[in-house]
């Protein structure tokens, strides 16, 4: 079994910071937990953009949309313990099956909920 270092750490070793997200912003902060789970900040202050992007490998990319800094920062430190949780209770790497798809689905449906 493959080994991860503990904890969040920076994507890629940070080389995607500067680089445009996925959303149209500067990328800002980027780190990864365990290779499946990963939270993206992307920011344009010019029109005052903040987006965060969660994504679980092979299960989930779910992208939230904030008016300030501030608020999507601590956005994103609230969401780490609800993707590690959330991470722990799907098959890495995702599904393998229409049932594991279908078990999947409500916990996937109860982090949007919580995370809108």
């Amino acid at each position: 079994m493959e080994q991860h270092p503990p904890g969040w750490s920076p994507y890629d070793g940070g080389a995607s910071i500067g680089w445009m997200g996925t959303q149209g912003g500067a990328i800002a902060r980027d780190e990864v937990f365990a290779e499946q789970l990963r939270l993206t900040y992307e920011a344009d202050e010019s029109r005052s953009f903040h987006a965060i992007t969660c994504t679980v490998a092979g299960w989930l990319m779910h992208h939230r949309f904030f008016d300030d800094a501030g608020d999507a920062h601590a956005a994103f430190e609230a969401m780490k313990p609800a993707m590690e949780a959330l991470g722990a209770r799907l098959r890495e790497g995702g599904p393998r099956s229409p049932q594991e798809a279908r078990e999947g689905g409500p916990l996937l449906a109860d982090f949007i909920a919580r995370f809108p």
